[in-house]
């Protein structure tokens, strides 16, 4: 009786690996394959965005020193 349950549990295991490792490699499979073709790898274009968003609103902030004196 303890065979047929070990089984059972070890291809239950083996199913949930699989799952696991299929879900892994939809999320960053194409990243690993360019690596493993020796290419750069590149980055969303997202951050740039932000980090030009950023300046712009601290450049926008910006007001001349007499305005802060007489505020």
């Amino acid at each position: 009786m303890i065979a047929p349950l070990g089984t059972l549990v070890f291809l239950a295991t083996l199913w949930l690996l699989v799952v696991v490792g299929a879900a892994v490699l939809e999320e960053s499979g194409a990243r690993i394959a360019v690596a493993l073709k020796g290419k750069a790898v590149q980055r969303p274009s997202l951050v740039p965005a932000r980090l030009r968003m950023r300046q712009r609103l601290h450049k926008s902030m910006r007001v001349p020193a007499a305005w802060r004196a007489a505020a």
